[in-house]
């Protein structure tokens, strides 16, 4: 049970980044229905530049890269030029999958490196590792996953105890009230959904990295759309969204 358990929030922990990376894009008052084509390029950019370099970082810092690229597209199109969001989405939606089918062709099947892998290794957190069942399933894990626990932790501190958190909120529910108040709406929007796009983009990387470390086609398999739906269960609130991301998949196994 405890390795099902353990097994459970490794397979939740890139749809808790998509999910706190919509939710960020949604508290800036944009629906980016373009979470699946952002995690899809995070994931192939991840892996390839891992591929490439044999050094993990680099290959987060790529996924972060074209997660936050695909984000910039959108923000441009949609609050620079007033594209329709949906639209929009769905079509980030379209281009990563193509991307992600383009550039990944030639990596089919390949493991990733060793030396990538390596920075995931399971790494123990002393004391809180030996409770029983609940230490080895969140507290003998992977570094990205204690990662994505403090991201969680500091998007519920910044949304609600920080101003530019409560300025952000301002700006996703009356922009226009916002704007009057000296609120500067256009960058909000495009620091934080392009934040979230980045978020999405290493949710997508770990994917291809650790969850399954061999490229194939569609390794992302529609969790950009679960967590599209996880933002709204979760009503808005990081911390819910680290709750429900591990039950999901619990499930779905």
């Amino acid at each position: 049970m405890t390795a099902f358990l353990a097994a459970a929030v490794i397979a939740g922990t890139p749809l808790l980044f998509a999910t706190l990376g919509e939710l960020i894009t949604e508290k800036a008052g944009n629906l980016n229905l373009g979470v699946e084509g952002m995690m899809l390029m995070g994931a192939v950019m991840g892996f390839a530049v891992g591929l490439w370099t044999g050094n993990p970082f680099l290959a987060l810092l790529g996924a972060i890269g074209a997660g936050a690229l695909g984000a910039a597209v959108y923000a441009v199109l949609t609050v620079t030029l007033r594209a329709n969001q949906v639209v929009t989405g769905l079509t980030l939606t379209i281009f990563g999958s193509g991307y992600a089918s383009f550039v990944g062709k030639s990596f089919m099947g390949v493991p990733a490196p060793a030396s990538v892998k390596a920075i995931f290794a399971t790494m123990e957190i002393p004391l809180l590792s030996s409770i029983p069942v609940i230490g080895p399933t969140f507290f003998k894990q992977d570094i990205f996953i204690y990662f994505g626990y403090l991201i969680t932790i500091c998007a519920s501190l910044y949304l609600w105890k920080t101003r530019k958190g409560l300025n952000l909120k301002a700006v996703g529910e009356n922009a226009a009230a916002a704007d009057a108040s000296g609120i500067n709406v256009n960058l909000y929007k495009y620091v934080h959904i392009i934040l979230g796009g980045a978020l999405c983009g290493l949710g997508g990387a770990y994917m291809s990295l650790v969850t399954i470390p061999v490229w194939q086609e569609n390794v992302v398999a529609g969790r950009g759309w679960i967590a599209v739906a996880l933002v709204i269960f979760a009503s808005w609130k990081p911390s819910k969204a680290l709750d429900l991301s591990v039950p999901y998949f619990r499930e779905d196994r």
